[in-house]
């Protein structure tokens, strides 16, 4: 098989699967830092360190907000497990400055429990290993999208990078933000996001001090996050407030 075949045919097979990517950095991540924290090769950071790393992912799950919340139903920014799906191409707002915002956003979202464990080697491994995870699905949904559009996708890619934003390309979308199509679908990342960092410090804990524990100021986050994630949830499964027509 082509290399260019084996690509697109690796990428489609990875698409319908890249829901186990968290799952894997998280078992790895979080074994290596046991192991780190049981050899005494990290310590507990003061609780607003991890604040910071924190933020990190909430810069990706900023940018996945600004993404999905002019994104409307049935284009190449809503794609899912199924297969690939794309009505119409998206060009303007954010995808006026690169081609996978989406995948941006998840790197930040994932690089901010990677930096945690604030080991360089770790480090290094997960960009490694996240660039050519999304490499094969990113050309696999860039063969799927020149093939459907052709000539208008090849206009469009050979100006916007790919992965690395350039804010001098900016056009502005015609959609309107929508909060609801956000709120919808994204209060998972987001208790998510939290949830894992929370866990990794009452990890720390309990192998540094040999005791389950919590600073006061994360506990405050996690409960907020959790009140948030909790609302939406209920309010995703018995009301209708969170849809939104085309999006």
């Amino acid at each position: 098989m082509a290399l260019q075949e084996s690509f697109e045919k690796q990428g489609n097979w990875l698409f319908k699967r890249r829901g186990f990517l968290p799952l894997f950095i998280v078992i790895v991540g979080g074994g290596w830092y046991v192991f780190l924290l049981y050899n005494n090769a990290v310590t507990i950071h003061h609780w607003w360190v991890d604040f910071l790393y924190l933020c990190v992912g909430f810069l990706g799950l900023g940018i996945r907000i600004l993404t999905i919340g002019f994104t409307p139903k049935g284009t190449s920014g809503r794609n899912t497990g199924a297969g690939q799906i794309a009505e119409q191409l998206n060009t303007a707002g954010i995808y006026s400055m690169v081609r996978h915002p989406l995948y941006l956003g998840n790197f930040f979202m994932w690089l901010a429990p990677v930096l945690i464990l604030s080991d360089l080697w770790f480090t290094l491994f997960f960009c490694l290993f996240y660039w050519i995870y999304y490499e094969r699905i990113m050309y696999a949904e860039e063969q799927f999208l020149r093939k459907k559009f052709g000539q208008e996708y090849l206009d469009w890619s050979s100006k916007t990078p790919a992965f690395f934003p350039k804010f001098s390309l900016y056009k502005k979308t015609d959609l309107q933000f929508s909060l609801k199509s956000v709120l919808k679908r994204e209060y998972n990342g987001f208790f998510n996001l939290v949830f894992i960092i929370t866990l990794l410090r009452i990890l720390g804990f309990a192998i540094t001090n040999k005791q389950f524990e919590l600073d006061k100021p994360w506990c405050i986050i996690i409960s907020a996050a959790f009140v948030i994630f909790l609302s939406l949830k209920i309010i995703r499964k018995f009301t209708n407030l969170l849809n939104v027509e085309g999006r």
